[in-house]
């Protein structure tokens, strides 16, 4: 095992949630990524759909059960000592697959090594094995340090704001909106003016969303109740009366994960073609919502392939992108919107 040390650290991280185009879902979670050498461990493996135990929607006690069995304050739920890195977004089985590790000691420090794909009780690493991944050993100080100081704010600090505020005219578009986000672990509620919502309500949100009809004084005031309730929210207009591209849009305002440690960071789409740029090599899918003359919606599936990291240009189906649309970019880790500039 190599002497060297790797830098450990945590960062905010989210698995974007949305409608997908076959009419599926899937959920919005939050959870605290692994920073090893400065970038998101989750990223150095492979482009795997999936969160650290370490997630936001999980109640204080497990999750203090988790951080305690990072630190080997507990037994390893996995026989020869290894421990679930990252788990099924969807749910918490074993057989969906998982990326485990086994955790120990050397000396004061900690070691992580041999990390293996698995979806039962015994990991084969020859077969399943990440081969020049790790192992990883962590400053015992620096280790614990991080680890700690998440016990300590599951007390101190607020629940996660996953809840979304409403704003607009179409009261039925609005309605579809937020059962949608409900459905991928966002609340969502509705109203046309928040001035007499009390401050600490305020707060529990993490974005406002404005339909297109509401004007510039209605805006105005709204974010006045916010800022007198001392309320960092994010601000989402509306680009077009869409659900999917709606939750996409809110998505993307409730990602709090560092800039730096982001996969997917810019989307443009210009004259038939998408600019696409990511920081490490990543499954990207981009879907195109179009609005026809009588205002009916199209969805097209334009690209789904493996990137590698840098910028890169997309031709679009110009059918598909015609008239008034927009483009949906995801990866795992985050989702972006842009209008179709002509």
């Amino acid at each position: 095992m190599s002497a060297d040390y790797a830098t450990f650290g945590l960062a905010p991280a989210m698995r974007a949630g949305g409608v997908l185009a076959n009419g599926g879902y899937q959920v919005h979670r939050e959870f605290m990524d692994f920073i090893v050498d400065g970038r998101p461990l989750l990223y150095q493996l492979s482009d795997l759909d999936a969160v650290s135990p370490l997630a936001s929607d999980v109640p204080p006690a497990i999750f203090t059960a988790q951080v305690r069995g990072l630190l080997l304050e507990a037994a390893a739920p996995l026989p020869g000592g290894r421990y679930v890195i990252y788990g099924c977004p969807e749910c918490e089985s074993l057989e969906c697959g998982a990326v485990t590790a086994v955790i120990e000691r050397a000396g004061e420090d900690f070691v992580w090594r041999d990390f293996a794909w698995q979806t039962d009780e015994a990991a084969d690493l020859e077969l399943n094995g990440y081969h020049g991944i790790g192992p990883f050993r962590f400053r015992g100080g620096e280790y614990r340090a991080a680890l700690e100081q998440l016990l300590a704010d599951v007390d101190e600090e607020p629940p996660p704001r996953r809840r979304v505020l409403l704003i607009g005219a179409r009261v039925d578009l609005l309605a579809k909106l937020a059962a949608a986000l409900r459905t991928i672990n966002i609340g969502a509620d509705i109203t046309r003016d928040a001035a007499d919502v009390p401050a600490d309500e305020l707060r529990a949100y993490g974005a406002v969303a404005f339909g297109r009809a509401v004007d510039e004084r209605e805006r105005a005031t709204v974010r006045a109740a916010f800022d007198r309730a001392g309320a960092d929210v994010a601000y989402v207009d509306g680009l077009a009366p869409i659900v999917p591209l709606l939750v996409a849009q809110i998505e993307h305002a409730l990602d709090r994960s560092p800039l730096e440690q982001r996969r997917l960071t810019r989307l443009i789409a210009v004259e038939g073609e998408a600019g696409v740029e990511v920081t490490s090599s990543c499954r990207v899918r981009l879907i195109a919502y179009r609005l026809d003359r009588l205002y009916r919606t199209h969805t097209h599936e334009l690209f789904d392939d493996v990137l590698e990291p840098g910028k890169h240009r997309i031709p679009l189906d110009g059918r598909a992108t015609k008239g008034q649309s927009f483009i949906v970019a995801r990866t795992m880790g985050g989702v972006l919107v842009a209008p179709m500039v002509r």
